[in-house]
């Protein structure tokens, strides 16, 4: 049977098997999961979370789909479910990412296929990774394309919709017509808010993913019913430039992983600043005469006062960059109680300005890029020289650093052992047969 080029994605989202997946493809899923686990886990702590958690409790009942929330344990709908999970990840700004999205699938891929496994009549830990290898390949490719379709910068939850409505197709079976209803629903109701205006007034609107996780899960349950909402125009229009190759080329492979739990475009000024203490030595904010930090546009309309409060120190550049400057880190306690509460760092962020350069504009999105030049107080002058992250594709974090991190956020919030347990249990997914039972059991549910 010949199948049209508007349907190779439907196609794709039904034929994939784990068996097609090559092996840095599993590694990496892998990755994926255990690295967006830590995210939630640390997420699950703070106040967006929580509201978010109690919202879907009110708002989205169980239904005939009944889903426990991550990390939590009380049963709503899987669209709620997925609501709640996304907008916890959401609510840390440590999970990956992909550059020529400008923003997150995995956030949304995580919380869709817990809350569709949780109804699915059989499925076993192969099949799980299969389906976050479908959503990350769904919804790199829809993030690429919106952004090619419309001048407007959408967050996050604008195209990664289409990754939690793909993934829930497939947990339905349904035909490629079904599928291709299901696509443009998610893609219609996605939500098409503006990026820069939370980039601007950091809140807990964050990046829309919980309510793109929503409205994927919700179009797959309404085309079950006959609603009807084709074509997907970021999947129909751009057929043959970014899905003819699905099941060649592994977009998965290209997210970049947060080493700091802010937004990726402050991560290029940390490294400058990181390279700059690490020149110096042993040096107090108190030697410091001015910070200068050159950035891309972006970057530099990123928070620029000292935080009042969590979202403004994870959508923040000045801050982060202090941090590291002065305490030779960006971690969790960066970003909450501990340093929203330090004067040190308060009166760092009043000796240093934003400059926009023009040649760091010109190569975003593909590449970040940073400069950072601290004049001391005894005439002394250190540049860092332009720098990217680490963490991209081309410069991954290694193994021991990734699950560092995952520790580090894991067990702060849930204890060692509780970590140790939940990194046994994603390793095993990938085993023949492997029961999804213990997993599932130990992340939907409150830790004690």
């Amino acid at each position: 049977m010949t199948v049209p080029m508007r349907d190779h994605a439907s196609l794709f989202i039904h034929s994939l098997r784990f068996d097609d997946l090559p092996e840095p493809v599993v590694r990496d899923a892998l990755r994926r999961v255990l690295d967006l686990l830590g995210v939630a886990a640390a997420g699950s702590g703070t106040a967006l979370s929580s509201i978010a958690r109690e919202h879907a409790l009110d708002c989205f009942g169980a239904g005939r789909w009944p889903a426990r929330m991550l990390f939590d344990g009380r049963t709503v709908s899987a669209a709620g479910m997925a609501f709640a999970g996304a907008t916890t990840i959401d609510s840390f700004d440590g999970h990956d990412g992909h550059s020529l999205t400008k923003g997150h699938v995995g956030v949304t891929v995580l919380p869709a296929v817990l809350a569709m496994a949780q109804g699915a009549a059989a499925s076993d830990g192969r099949e799980f990774l299969t389906q976050i290898v479908l959503g990350y390949e769904i919804g790199t490719r829809a993030g690429i394309a919106l952004h090619a379709t419309s001048r407007e910068y959408h967050t996050s939850g604008a195209w990664n919709a289409l990754a939690a409505a793909a993934i829930a197709a497939r947990t339905l079976r349904f035909d490629l017509e079904t599928t291709r209803h299901t696509l443009g629903i998610a893609e219609y109701h996605g939500p098409r808010s503006d990026m820069m205006r939370c980039i601007d007034h950091p809140t807990m609107l964050k990046d829309g993913s919980g309510w793109g996780a929503l409205a994927g899960i919700s179009a797959a349950l309404l085309a079950a019913r006959g609603f009807t909402g084709a074509p997907a125009v970021t999947v129909e229009q751009h057929a043959e430039t970014l899905w003819s190759d699905l099941g060649e080329r592994w977009l998965i492979l290209d997210q970049y992983v947060k080493p700091y739990p802010v937004c990726r475009w402050a991560h290029p000024a940390i490294a400058a600043a990181l390279r700059v203490r690490e020149s110096l030595g042993e040096f107090g904010g108190e030697d410091v005469e001015t910070v200068t930090i050159h950035s891309f546009h972006e970057a530099t309309r990123l928070w620029s006062a000292f935080p009042r409060n969590t979202e403004e120190a994870q959508y923040g550049v000045l801050f982060p960059v202090a941090a590291a400057l002065a305490d030779g880190r960006v971690d969790a306690d960066t970003v909450t109680a501990r340093g929203l509460n330090d004067t040190r760092l308060a009166a760092l962020v009043t000796r240093m300005k934003l400059v926009d350069a023009p040649s760091f504009s010109a190569a975003f999105p593909a590449e970040r890029w940073a400069r950072v030049v601290v004049q001391l107080r005894d005439g002394r002058s250190v540049d860092s020289g332009p720098m990217q992250a680490n963490g991209n594709a081309d410069s991954p974090l290694d193994d021991d650093t990734q699950r560092a991190k995952f520790y580090a956020l894991t067990g702060a919030r849930f204890g060692e052992s509780f970590a140790r347990a939940i990194e046994a249990d994603v390793l095993a997914l990938a085993s023949p047969g492997r029961s999804l039972d213990s997993f599932m059991q130990r992340v939907l549910s409150e830790p004690v």
